[in-house]
């Protein structure tokens, strides 16, 4: 699996390239700029970008906003964002392109090597990794006093966090320690109060909320 990958601190980067090799990837590229992700993305179609939001020479939102043409370009291409902050804005449009695979974990939060494969793998192969915190700041967002998400009870809230986060509803059981069963009603009711129809489909159900925030 060819990934391409864009840091712009050296020891992070060649950590990150060692950590992906070790795990039988084959990096296309590791870049450390803006300009070299677009022209690495364009030229080598990876399989999945894994990247840097802030990177030279803006340090801003550089590596979000070249993932984003990239998509634009390559409908489908999968892209894991990693970064210290949540870019809302960005974040939105990234997450609701029901095409390919993504993901958005925080630096800070991703604790071992086998929570960061996985997320890479798994969007990789067209599913979603989002850390629960990035799930919580796009639904506090998008809540108010209108808001159907006001609807929600504190467990479907939990629910839908975990949906996000690619979990069927068997890891979600797990998680909450209740039965899949259980779960299932939670996921009916939280379709039903947000006026979206409920999917079998992990991938779909969890692109549906993030599609249901950008309305």
């Amino acid at each position: 699996m060819r990934v391409v990958l864009a840091e712009d601190l050296f020891l992070l980067r060649d950590g990150l390239v060692r950590l992906l090799e070790a795990h039988d990837f084959q990096i296309a590229a590791a870049v450390d700029n803006g300009p070299g992700l677009s022209r690495a993305l364009a030229e080598l179609k990876p399989d999945v970008a894994v990247v840097d939001v802030r990177l030279p020479p803006s340090f801003t939102d550089e590596g979000l906003q070249c993932a984003l043409q990239a998509r634009r370009e390559q409908p489908g291409l999968p892209v894991l964002v990693l970064s210290q902050h949540v870019e809302q804005l960005y974040a939105r449009e990234l997450l609701a392109d029901g095409n390919g695979g993504v993901g958005y974990l925080l630096k800070d939060r991703v604790f071992d090597a086998e929570q960061f494969i996985d997320a890479v793998r798994r969007v990789a192969a067209g599913g979603t990794a989002m850390d629960p915190q990035v799930i919580q700041q796009l639904l506090a967002q998008r809540g108010g006093q209108n808001s159907p998400l006001e609807r929600l009870t504190p467990r479907e809230v939990e629910v839908i966090e975990l949906m996000a986060q690619g979990r069927s509803n068997a890891a979600i059981a797990e998680r909450l320690v209740v039965t899949e069963r259980a779960v299932a009603k939670h996921t009916s009711n939280i379709f039903t109060k947000l006026g979206l129809p409920p999917s079998d489909d992990d991938n779909r159900r969890v692109l549906a909320v993030l599609a249901y925030l950008e309305r």
